[in-house]
């Protein structure tokens, strides 16, 4: 018992609530947030980190899965064919790991395997953000909560997505949730969230069990914070969510893992930016930068598309994939008044 009290106790029960908090706020995947979170703050090796990781989420997100089965929202055929390829990759993928790395190695390069998943992480959420407004300004698509499943795609996805977050714990609620909405564009929002929680929880629960293998064990002095911390934080978070402005903290989010993405990097001595030194620097730079540029590239792209730089659709409205189908498609510079 006193081996989970440590002296990182109260530390990472701090990250994990207010992981728990922004993911209770934004809906985003807490792997994206926690994991590098508890690698800068140094309490424990990468390989321990993600596994208990993906421990703790295995239980945050079975409590998910399980009210929105009883709202019956998820598509279980579409989920059935994500679990059917992202469990055995999310098994192999800690073991395929293992085989081909040297263990001295193993913890620089499942930073840098990590570093670059956040980096995918930030630009598919992007990428989803600029779907849904492509598709406000079409007028939105016609809802369709049991679209024709297709298999073949639908099964290469969930492997994809269970490879990646059976070795670095990121993608269950970023990449794969991105890839569903391109697949299936007419899906409503509840059901693309519920489909993707409930083929979350075996993919992460298959994730952990081989990580605990592969990494001999469940450090628990990781685990019980981790849980203690996020799962009251994700509750609170939940309920403020209604009063806060949510565009400034997704678009925050953006740049934190971006900046995340790139200190791992930086940190595992990925060769362009030189394995003598970090770049600590380089990397506010690159915040900096992003700070700047993600605003003004956004208002770009809604110009592109006919809207005004700044105002509606907010980020958070766009997020609500409903609001496309309620709101009218609004008229391009030329068209007939």
């Amino acid at each position: 018992m006193s081996d989970w009290f440590t002296s990182d106790f109260p530390s990472i029960l701090a990250a994990a609530f207010f992981v728990g908090i922004v993911v209770g706020l934004t809906g985003m995947g807490g792997g994206a947030l926690m994991t590098p979170a508890l690698i800068f703050l140094g309490v424990g090796d990468t390989a321990k980190i993600v596994t208990a990781d993906l421990t703790a989420a295995a239980i945050y997100k079975t409590g998910g899965a399980i009210v929105h089965s009883r709202e019956g929202s998820p598509n279980l055929d579409l989920a059935k064919w994500l679990v059917l390829g992202s469990v055995p990759t999310a098994l192999a993928g800690p073991h395929l790991l293992a085989g081909v790395v040297d263990p001295e190695d193993v913890d620089d390069v499942l930073k840098m395997s990590i570093g670059f998943a956040l980096l995918l992480a930030a630009a598919t959420y992007a990428l989803r953000l600029y779907i849904n407004l492509r598709r406000v300004r079409a007028g939105g698509e016609s809802g369709d909560p049991n679209p024709r499943v297709r298999p073949l795609p639908t099964f290469l996805v969930g492997a994809l997505g269970g490879l990646l977050v059976g070795i670095t714990s990121v993608g269950s609620g970023s990449v794969i949730m991105v890839a569903l909405l391109m697949l299936y564009p007419g899906l409503s929002a509840v059901k693309l969230v519920g489909t993707d929680l409930v083929q979350a929880v075996p993919l992460v629960l298959a994730a952990a069990i081989s990580n605990i293998i592969v990494n001999d064990g469940l450090d628990m002095g990781l685990t019980i914070p981790l849980v203690l911390g996020s799962v009251p934080g994700t509750i609170i978070g939940s309920k403020l969510a209604p009063r806060v402005p949510q565009s400034f903290i997704r678009r925050a989010i953006v740049v934190v893992l971006t900046m995340s993405g790139v200190a791992l990097l930086d940190k595992a001595g990925w060769a362009p930016l030189g394995v003598e030194e970090t770049h600590p620097i380089l990397i506010g730079v690159i915040g900096l930068i992003m700070v700047v540029l993600v605003p003004l590239v956004w208002g770009l792209l809604r110009k592109e598309q006919g809207l005004p730089m700044f105002g509606a659709p907010t980020v958070a409205e766009l997020e609500d994939m409903g609001y496309a189908r309620a709101t009218p498609s609004p008229p391009r510079d030329g068209d007939a008044p």
